[in-house]
């Protein structure tokens, strides 16, 4: 009689999960475990975060396409400093830097400088930086002294900028919200501009609702003031989202390299740049807007390669990605993925403002995101207890209250993103409506911005 016998050194399902209940969880187990019992736990434990479709919170792509995916497996190993040993690599990052910069309609495309990042943070931090040293180079050979540099930019900026001026003494000089404006007053800004004043940062696609602010405005408010007091005051563009939203679906609106006195841009390519976390770009307008003194020349592993960066070793996975998605996508692609995305993002805020209670704050009309409240005269729940009603469901949706000056305006935000398509919004809004009638038996509202949903960027 013929007896399956165990082949060696094999699990079964069995001896899988038996093993799971003796794992360590706060020290370094003693000796090795079978790949298998490994990954189930890992695996299991994993359950317990939420479903990265449904993250209504971040801006940060959440669905790829599977050859995106094989392609990203396939260099995962690969180390982006490493330019000599996986030039090809280099290469794509070139290629991309050449393409961000005629998307941006850099003077001189093929001579913009440019370098990909771990994020659209670090690019802003660079770009931060060069603004101080041309400043701090320029305040020198004026014999003028460097020690109070100030950052000018609204109140609705990302950390990264608050992050920025605290690392590198340099002052923050806030625009502070005002009424129904939600970012950046250009007449405010030019107004707190003096002969400190490194630059002032532009925002296209606030992450508290989604707008753009107005670059082209902000930059008339300098030449003006230019031409008054002669104080040259230079523009960073900080469109983590923007970057790459506007030029395919707003080719109208004039707010990078078009405009003279904007001299860096950076963006997400792990945002609407369509790629998985992490990777970011930042172009310069020309060379001479990026100090050379601040780039370093590595003689790393037999050849020396100039670097700009605030990383050292990073992943190259992510570049390749992006490249994929250039040439797979094109211009039309990017210009259907994100139309896609703003179509839904306008029809689910419709539907949400049909509802009854909500009132909503943005709509979509720039990037796919927008931001809505609920009702002054809606007594028996506010927006934390709405977030927290949908996390039932599995939805992340981020309540919060705006920064100074309007911390009375407490909101929801949903970015729509792709992979999020018309069904899954009609899954939202019916999620949405059958939590309803609970939140309005309540007798007052419950959840609050300490216990509630936090601010998601």
């Amino acid at each position: 009689m013929a007896v399956k016998t165990k082949r060696a050194g094999a699990q079964s399902i069995g001896d899988v999960f038996s093993a799971v209940a003796r794992a360590p969880r706060h020290k370094m187990p003693d000796d090795e475990m079978d790949p298998e019992v490994a990954y189930q736990i890992v695996h299991d434990e994993l359950m317990l975060d939420g479903n990265a479709r449904l993250n209504l919170a971040t801006f940060v792509g959440t669905w790829m396409e599977p050859q995106a995916q094989r392609l990203m497996a396939e260099t995962f190993d690969k180390n982006m400093i490493n330019k000599d040993e996986y030039p090809q690599t280099a290469e794509m990052e070139m290629r991309c830097i050449d393409m961000i910069s005629r998307l941006w309609h850099a003077p001189e495309p093929d001579d913009a400088p440019g370098c990909s990042t771990t994020g659209s943070s670090e690019a802003a931090m660079l770009g931060g930086l060069a603004l101080k040293r041309r400043w701090q180079d320029r305040r020198r050979a004026e014999g003028k002294p460097t020690d109070r540099p100030n950052i000018i930019f609204g109140s609705n900026v990302q950390v990264c900028w608050e992050k920025f001026a605290r690392y590198w003494d340099v002052e923050p000089r806030e625009v502070p919200m005002e009424g129904n404006r939600f970012h950046i007053d250009p007449k405010a800004a030019a107004k707190l501009c003096d002969e400190n004043t490194i630059g002032v940062i532009g925002i296209l696609g606030s992450t508290y609702d989604g707008s753009y602010e107005p670059i082209e405005k902000i930059c008339e408010e300098l030449d003006k003031l230019e031409k008054a007091t002669g104080l040259d005051i230079p523009v960073h563009v900080d469109a983590a989202s923007g970057g790459f939203v506007a030029p395919f679906l707003d080719p109208e609106l004039v707010w990078d390299f078009q405009l003279k006195r904007v001299h860096s841009i950076n963006a997400s390519g792990h945002k609407y740049g369509l790629v998985a976390p992490g990777v970011g770009w930042i172009i310069w307008r020309k060379e001479e807007y990026l100090p050379d003194e601040l780039i370093f020349k590595v003689n790393y592993l037999g050849d020396v390669m100039p670097t700009f960066a605030l990383n050292f070793s990073r992943p190259g996975a992510q570049v390749v990605a992006q490249y994929y998605n250039f040439i797979r996508l094109g211009f039309e692609g990017y210009r259907r993925v994100h139309q896609y995305c703003r179509d839904v993002a306008q029809d689910l805020a419709h539907e949400i403002e049909t509802l009854g209670p909500f009132e909503l704050v943005t709509r979509g009309e720039d990037l796919p995101v927008f931001a809505f409240k609920v009702k002054d005269s809606v007594t028996q729940f506010n927006v934390f207890d709405v977030s927290n009603a949908l996390r039932e469901r599995g939805w992340q949706v981020p309540a919060y209250t705006f920064p100074d000056n309007r911390k009375d305006l407490a909101v929801l935000r949903v970015v729509v993103k792709r992979g999020f398509t018309h069904d899954v919004a009609a899954l939202f809004i019916n999620d949405l409506k059958r939590q309803l009638p609970r939140l309005e038996r309540q007798t007052g509202p419950v959840g609050d911005a300490e216990g509630g949903s936090s601010f998601k960027h």
